[in-house]
């Protein structure tokens, strides 16, 4: 099981703390007894080979699966069995492996819509979003933080892949959430725009806990403050980067026992 949170932290700077979750289905246990806490200012990765359970993970952190056993708080808040839209308006923002945008609309006008959900007006139907200037001020906000305000009135459709991973998390963002679940936002972007999207993260941290599911290794150890590795969904090691290359339970699961023995031998 992952290790407690020491008792030293600033309960202020604990965003979502998640306790002995398990998700079992039938006689499979997808997640079993993990504990995490996301701190503000910290990146947080999770890594593991496929079947690890690492998507599932999110997935009840983020409200799309209920777990069989365990609790989840978001601040004071326990959001344990809320929706997932219930979890986003608290501040909770997800982004997919699949992109999620809206192709045919211009990168302003996505962002809008992630805004005006925090404020909608049913009963004014016929009012231009466009006069609220409250709306356009959060989303022209977001394309600030996400480095797409030069790339306002281009259609979604015509970014590139990596941009269009940018508009996403510009999307997230114009919801003012305060975390981010990230899951593989570096998957099939080319070695400049991955570079574009680890500085995002990285400016992104202070304002935000940000928990990061990646299997660009390279880009793991340079951009996490924390790593939890992941098998058969259990926690098999969490810690610093420095923590978890050291750690031989790691090594031995990636590397195969007689290869860390190698490596032992030869300092």
């Amino acid at each position: 099981m992952i290790d407690a949170a020491t008792t030293d932290v600033a309960t202020t700077d604990v965003m979502l703390d998640a306790q002995h979750l398990t998700k079992r289905f039938g006689g499979l246990v997808a997640v079993d007894d993990v504990s995490l806490r996301l701190m503000r200012g910290e990146v947080h990765c999770i890594i593991g080979p496929n079947g690890a359970g690492k998507s599932t993970l999110v997935n009840l952190l983020s409200g799309d699966t209920m777990p069989s056993t365990g609790s989840i708080r978001l601040g004071q808040e326990d959001i344990t069995h809320a929706s997932a839209a219930h979890r986003s308006r608290l501040g909770l923002g997800r982004s997919f492996q699949k992109t999620n945008i809206f192709p045919a609309f211009t990168v302003h006008e996505n962002v809008r819509l992630a805004a005006q959900s925090r404020a909608p007006q049913p009963w004014k139907i016929f009012a231009s979003a466009c006069r609220r200037k409250d709306i356009q001020a959060q989303a022209d906000a977001a394309l600030d933080a996400a480095g797409l305000a030069m790339r306002r009135s281009v259609k979604a459709a015509e970014l590139s892949h990596g941009e269009q991973r940018q508009l996403e998390i510009a999307m997230l963002l114009a919801t003012q959430p305060s975390v981010l679940l990230l899951d593989e936002p570096l998957a099939g972007v080319g070695q400049a725009e991955a570079e574009n999207m680890m500085t995002l993260i990285q400016s992104l941290k202070k304002d935000h806990a940000i928990l990061l599911i990646e299997h660009d290794m390279d880009a793991v150890f340079a951009i996490a403050d924390k790593l939890t590795v992941m098998m058969n969904g259990q926690v098999l090691a969490s810690g610093t980067p420095a923590a978890i290359r050291a750690n031989a339970d790691v090594q031995a699961a990636y590397l195969g026992h007689e290869e860390t023995a190698a490596e032992a031998a030869h300092g």
